[in-house]
């Protein structure tokens, strides 16, 4: 079980415009204005200082450089992602540079491995997603029919591409009977971008279910509330914003809580306390963007969380996980299925990715969709 801590004391908090990462996030951006004259200088300088000014080992780490430029520059132009290149490049070289210190045999492997590194996180990985079936059972779900749910989380949408246009298949061809999404509808970089505003309309104008579509709020830096009031009109779904309702879906009736997400547990504690009917013996979903709320959460009669806003990490290595998940539990919330007590908490790895300078990148952390199948034992 994971003991709720208290964060009232912090500083600043993810999600949010001005915390730590978002501060670095736009600094680092500011990367991508260095000339590319002066920035091919700077990686070659980057490239000197292992190979030891070896004129032909320097040459040849910078052109592995270049190609990681150029590869990633040419992602906007393939419809795949729309990031800034130069921030991510640097620190690709960075970490390539650290293979320049090997001996010919070493250094040579590395860098070519790198490179297939570079066109599978960023261009392969990151566009194709993945369906995660998830089984819940429980005594309060009569027999008969089981609830098909299809939760969808962090859009974090830029343009349309491959991705969104194969969620769109997906949602139909899956055909669940209620779709509920943990918020982010756009990228970061895109929150006041009309044409990303469009494109998120377009995506979830087209999703169906038949006992209906409920979405919540995302990280108050993304899903900003005059821009979601606009993105959100006259579509068919359901914004939940400090709400519970009562749904029946194949005669059975559920509770579905959905909350603004502040990043902060203190606040957003006492709110869930208020939704929560204590004496009620319905199954009880809470969506909820971040994971974060999930230790208050399991103190009271709550079955199901879903939740997103982590990513999995995009970035994640065999046996170490996430190198960072932007939850204020660390890499306790990372992606995927927990038990709090009674509480079953979902954490989706999501559909897009990290925006501003954040490389645009996936590895070993595919974006997902999950159907659940909830029925009785």
């Amino acid at each position: 079980m994971v003991e709720i801590r208290d964060f009232s004391s912090r500083r600043n908090f993810p999600g949010e415009v001005g915390n730590d990462f978002d501060v670095i996030l736009h600094k680092y951006d500011a990367i991508q204005n260095i000339p590319w004259p002066l920035f091919a200088a700077l990686l070659f300088l980057v490239a000197m200082i292992p190979t030891r000014a070896d004129w032909s080992l320097t040459v040849g780490l910078w052109l592995f450089f270049i190609i990681d430029w150029l590869l990633l520059a040419l992602l906007p132009k393939a419809g795949k992602s729309f990031g800034p290149p130069k921030p991510p490049v640097l620190v690709l070289a960075v970490l390539r540079a650290l293979a320049g210190w090997l001996p010919l045999w070493g250094f040579l492997p590395l860098q070519l491995l790198g490179t297939l590194l570079v066109i599978y996180g960023f261009w392969i990985e990151p566009h194709h997603i993945r369906v995660t079936h998830q089984i819940l059972k429980s005594s309060k779900i009569k027999p008969g029919s089981p609830i098909r749910l299809l939760h969808l989380g962090d859009l974090h949408i830029e343009r349309l591409t491959r991705r969104e246009q194969d969620l769109q298949k997906l949602v139909h061809t899956l055909n669940p009977d209620i779709i509920l999404f943990s918020g982010d509808v756009l990228n970061l970089s895109y929150v006041r971008d009309p044409q990303a505003k469009d494109i998120a309309r377009q995506i979830m104008s087209t999703w169906d279910a038949p006992y209906g579509i409920y979405a919540v709020l995302g990280s108050p830096a993304v899903d900003l509330d005059y821009t979601v009031q606009a993105i959100y009109a006259n579509l068919p779904v359901h914004l939940l914003r400090g709400e519970r309702m009562t749904l029946k879906i194949h005669n059975q009736q559920i509770d579905l809580i959905g909350l603004d997400c502040t990043h902060r547990p203190y606040l957003d504690s006492p709110r869930l306390d208020q939704l929560v009917d204590p004496l009620s013996t319905r199954f009880t979903i809470f969506l909820y963007h971040s994971p974060d709320l999930a230790p208050n959460a399991a103190q009271h009669n709550i079955d199901l969380q879903l939740s997103g806003h982590t990513h999995g990490g995009q970035v994640r290595l065999p046996w170490l996980g996430a190198f960072f998940t932007a939850s204020l539990y660390g890499k306790v919330f990372e992606a995927g299925r927990y038990l709090l007590k009674d509480l079953t908490l979902y954490i989706t790895r999501g559909l897009g990715m990290e925006g501003a300078g954040a490389p645009r990148v996936r590895f070993l952390c595919p974006p997902e969709i999950i159907l659940w199948e909830i029925s009785a034992p």
